[in-house]
């Protein structure tokens, strides 16, 4: 008996499958909404993981997923709604770290805080 261990997030799947798409996306969106994310270290942090080349690729499908369904614009609640707009964004992020955690290493975490109080203008590099 197998088990799947890659998380689903519907139609961020098939963006997911363009990391370059995903890695532009990601710095555009979170230049901008960057001040309103409590999680916005996090994100980082698993986005760096998820670009990493020693990461699993199983890793990397799942961090690029919920990277990916942050990224749309499209979602279950609307990321313009005060407060509760990215409510299911940090859900459906905490839930991939979640499952990963393991993989995401000091020198991530380092990278992600370092990157946030240079400013991310610098960051995307």
């Amino acid at each position: 008996m197998t088990s799947d261990h890659t998380a689903h997030f519907g139609p961020a799947d098939e963006f997911a499958k363009d990391p370059e798409r995903v890695r532009k996306s990601f710095w555009i969106k979170l230049k901008r909404v960057a001040v309103k994310l409590p999680f916005a270290e996090d994100l980082l942090a698993a986005y760096y993981c998820a670009f990493d080349r020693e990461t699993p690729r199983h890793v990397q499908a799942a961090l690029l997923g919920a990277i990916a369904y942050f990224v749309l614009p499209f979602d279950f609640l609307p990321d313009m709604l005060p407060v509760l707009g990215f409510t299911d964004d940090a859900a459906v992020l905490a839930t991939a770290i979640r499952m990963v955690s393991s993989h995401i290493t000091p020198d991530h975490r380092k990278a992600a805080h370092a990157a946030m109080r240079r400013g991310l203008d610098e960051a995307e590099g």
